[in-house]
């Protein structure tokens, strides 16, 4: 996706290089916007081969409100196994395992999954539980019946409980626009902080998916997904994995069919979507930064 390539190309070239909360360093710039038209495919690099079952249970993991990893790990989903991690050596209960065998417990000791695999108020809980306000239900409603608000909004970034969260939000706050024809819907994200080799993939795929998600129990067509960015980083250990993917030549992307049945975002499953005529270049690896 020329769109994604042109991000990476521009801070490889004007970045600058920090240090950075994880001790890892990055090349960085501050304020960045990507457009991309949703009507021309769906927009999964081709440039590596991108997760997108992940995505999408990730995504619907959050429209449900949930912020346990549980439902996560029994996918095989692995985004946020991490930060628990992290957490959980810290405890008294620490017995030296691996993150492996953590991830394990988690699976198939419910107990364990409840006191250990909790996040905090992250997205989800934001999304649905904004301090009793159910931010997802009344944008769609909104949607429906007050297409040209300037408030449909979902913001992720609540301060008074960021100290609770395992990993403050970094996709923080997002606005819908529909057409004046009220056919289509649009959406803009605000990213205040973007690991452009492992991150800004699955948030492209992720919010473009839930675009087409909301456009379709609303009535209108999804059109277009802004991505702006605050700090936009590569972190120093992806630089060899950002110049092969700048290598490689962008492929036609994908076309995402959806169950046309589903008429509540609450509804949707993994099998409601089908991602069809995607041929990207191989999977690339990358070390996750903590």
């Amino acid at each position: 996706m020329k769109q994604y390539l042109d991000l990476c190309r521009h801070i490889m070239e004007n970045g600058e290089m920090r240090m950075d909360r994880t001790q890892t360093g990055t090349k960085s710039c501050f304020g960045y916007q990507m457009r991309i038209d949703l009507r021309e495919g769906f927009p999964l690099l081709t440039t590596k081969k991108v997760f997108f079952k992940g995505i999408a249970l990730e995504l619907l993991w959050f429209i449900s409100g949930s912020t346990n990893i549980q439902p996560l790990v029994k996918n095989n989903v692995r985004i946020w196994n991490e930060w628990p991690y992290e957490k959980y050596k810290k405890s008294k209960d620490y017995q030296n395992e691996t993150i492996d065998e953590f991830i394990e417990k988690i699976r198939n000791d419910d107990d364990f999954a409840k006191k250990y695999g909790e996040l905090g108020p992250v997205y989800g809980h934001q999304w649905r539980n904004f301090f009793g306000v159910d931010q997802l239900e009344n944008l769609i409603h909104d949607l429906k019946n007050d297409p040209f608000s300037r408030r449909h909004i979902i913001s992720a970034w609540n301060p008074a409980q960021i100290k609770d969260m395992a990993l403050p939000p970094c996709h923080a706050f997002m606005q819908f626009y529909v057409s004046s024809d009220k056919k289509y819907l649009s959406c803009q994200l605000y990213q205040r902080s973007a690991d452009v080799f492992l991150g800004v993939p699955f948030n492209i795929a992720s919010y473009a998916l839930l675009t087409h998600m909301i456009a379709q129990v609303c009535g209108y067509e999804a059109k277009e997904f802004i991505h702006t960015f605050g700090d936009v980083h590569i972190y120093s250990d992806h630089f060899e994995q950002i110049n092969t993917q700048l290598s490689r030549e962008p492929r036609k992307l994908p076309k995402l069919i959806m169950n046309p049945d589903v008429k509540s975002i609450y509804d949707f499953t993994y099998d409601d979507f089908k991602i069809v005529d995607y041929d990207p270049w191989p999977a690339i690896r990358g070390k996750v930064s903590v």
